[in-house]
């Protein structure tokens, strides 16, 4: 893309991170165009050490980049004196999940969601912004404009003291949705997982629908719910937004009406990309884990997809799955939501386990049988 902003990538020296940031930068419309690593980037003046910044300052003058995308969380004062030693704008993490955000929401909650956590990353900085306007340095930095600080921060407060009311409403319409599918007596299935992992694509599989679909990150920031059929059965189908390690506590409350959905769901598919190495695997697994977690889904509810076997082999896929200690469940299932392979034995598996029809065993056994 010609538009793509060019960005220096400050991040940790390990390949995963390296990977997952050069991810959240290209979602959000940056090309890296060279990246700095270093093991400790929280370090108090800059994030990254004297030598490492004047390191950066030298890029920026050499390569002329937009901004340099910081994988960490700045204070407003390391943001402020990086800026000012680099004489470039400074994106860390928290804004460019952010930016991405605001790219992707497509319904009216996802961008009262969006808003909001914009809102609450100002609140967090907020007077500290002020405070650095005010001694001086670049007139109107961080945008700040004639506001004065208790003016500034009250403004916010007020805004989001909006946003939550009018996010409280959709709160409510999607309460009397589940109201309606409980009173039906319809069971629901919410996928969850890592993002990226193809949620969207087996959304799709199961449902026949062509939401859209992509290698981003993020591709979807709603939940979308469509039922199907299960031999005779009427089930409801979830896609929710993807999770991503060290996403601020303050993000997932902004999107937790969403993700609420998880809470309620009958089951949870939470989806893993197999065709990965099983180290990195490991965190997105511990990083979903912990999310669903906080809405008290008991792992007895929790199918794992082992899913993109199509890019790797359902021997290696269930090997990963021993590693990290999920065989043992028989809730394990590798699939290829790309191709369409054991869909229907996932099928099989949900249904099984919605209605008690017949064990995984038994499942299992025949599709041995069947040649699966």
């Amino acid at each position: 893309m010609a538009d793509l902003r060019k960005a220096i990538l400050v991040t940790y020296p390990v390949e995963q991170v390296i990977k997952e940031a050069i991810s959240l930068a290209d979602a959000a419309g940056y090309s890296i165009i060279r990246s700095v690593t270093q093991r400790q980037i929280t370090k108090s003046r800059y994030g990254v050490g004297r030598g490492k910044a004047e390191e950066l300052k030298g890029l920026v003058e050499e390569l002329k980049p937009d901004v340099i995308i910081f994988d960490e969380v700045l204070k407003p004062t390391q943001l402020y004196n990086l800026a000012s030693l680099c004489k470039v704008e400074i994106v860390d993490r928290e804004r460019l999940i952010l930016e991405i955000f605001e790219l992707r929401a497509s319904t009216t909650e996802s961008q009262i969601q969006i808003k909001l956590a914009q809102l609450r990353y100002d609140m967090a900085r907020a007077r500290e912004k002020v405070r650095l306007a005010r001694a001086g340095e670049q007139p109107g930095f961080y945008g700040l404009g004639k506001y004065e600080a208790d003016v500034y921060f009250l403004d916010i407060r007020r805004r989001a003291a909006v946003l939550k009311k009018k996010l409280e409403k959709e709160e409510t319409r999607r309460q009397l949705h589940r109201n309606q599918r409980a009173r039906a007596g319809l069971p629901t299935v919410s996928l969850a997982g890592y993002t990226s992992a193809g949620k969207t694509t087996l959304f799709n599989a199961l449902t026949g629908e062509t939401k859209v679909t992509g290698q981003g990150v993020f591709t979807t920031l709603s939940t979308f719910t469509r039922s199907i059929d299960l031999q005779g059965s009427k089930v409801l189908i979830n896609d929710t937004v993807g999770f991503i390690s060290k996403l601020p506590a303050y993000m997932i409350d902004a999107f937790k009406s969403t993700l609420d959905e998880l809470t309620y769901a009958s089951l949870v598919l939470l989806v893993l990309d197999t065709s990965e190495q099983v180290d990195e695997i490991a965190i997105k697994l511990a990083s979903s884990l912990d999310v669903i977690k906080e809405f008290e889904v008991p792992d007895t509810r929790i199918i794992y997809v082992l899913n993109k076997v199509d890019l790797t082999s359902v021997e290696d896929a269930f090997d990963k799955a021993g590693q990290l200690g999920i065989l043992d469940t028989k809730r394990a299932i590798p699939v290829s939501a790309k191709t369409g392979y054991n869909i229907n034995q996932l099928k099989n598996m949900t249904r099984s386990m919605l209605f008690k029809a017949e064990s995984w065993d038994e499942i299992s056994g025949r599709q041995a049988e069947e040649g699966a």
